[in-house]
């Protein structure tokens, strides 16, 4: 072999090594988005829908199974305390007229129902609270609970809490007294809340609290994510 031949196979062999070495490196440069390189991603926890932002959740029963809640006052050592179940939530429908009529005939007015909101329809949760503390306690729908559209909570208006207390004025004619008005120990009655969502909407779940409103000037209380 001449010393031409020589060079010019130095040469081509020194060419062949940079380009494995270039090959070398552009796998270098893509392992990252290999499975076995690539950054572990830590899940985030994060809160059910429906629940207030910052709340504690202190269960996610379904509808129909009991749950506790324990209300306590900065002023008492005293703690007041509830089993809540949510028997039902109905949507779309007319208001209970046996309702409307007794509410009428208290007023001694021409029986009328109530109309939701333009493009709002009214929904009626039904509970049954028992009382599970040491006195006289009352409760209702109007400032610790809420229903929920995903993650939009709806909360009473003024006329749906008016509402509502016709509904506990009737039931309370027909035996079964309720904590709207106070019940003592040991017993039990109905508790309805009325809360207006958009035609439409179906709820998915009922936030109650396990406090006197659902924010207070202590913050957001912790409760319970009821879901539908």
């Amino acid at each position: 072999m001449s010393s031409r031949e020589r060079s010019l196979l130095a040469v081509g062999v020194a060419m062949a090594l940079g380009a494995m070495t270039a090959c070398s490196d552009n796998d270098t440069n893509t392992a990252p988005d290999s499975p076995s390189s690539a950054p572990s991603k830590v899940a985030s926890s994060s809160a059910p829908v429906g629940v207030p932002p910052g709340a504690q959740v202190l269960g996610t029963p379904r509808k129909g199974e009991p749950f506790k809640i324990t209300i306590s006052f900065k002023d008492t050592s005293q703690q007041d305390e509830f089993q809540i179940t949510v028997r039902s939530v109905t949507c779309g429908k007319p208001l209970d007229p046996a309702v409307i009529a007794y509410a009428a005939d208290s007023v001694g007015a021409p029986t009328s129902s109530p109309t939701p909101e333009g493009g709002k329809q009214y929904c009626v949760v039904a509970m049954e609270a028992v009382n599970v503390g040491k006195r006289e306690l009352v409760w209702n729908a109007d400032n610790p609970v809420s229903l929920n559209v995903g993650d939009v909570a709806y909360s009473q208006t003024q006329k749906d809490t008016d509402i509502a207390s016709d509904y506990a004025q009737y039931w309370n004619s027909k035996g079964q007294i309720g904590p709207t008005f106070g019940i003592n120990p040991g017993s039990k009655g109905p508790v309805h809340g009325i809360f207006q969502i958009p035609v439409g909407d179906r709820p998915t779940s009922v936030w109650v609290t396990s406090g006197t409103a659902i924010q207070t000037v202590d913050g957001v209380e912790p409760g319970y994510l009821v879901e539908l």
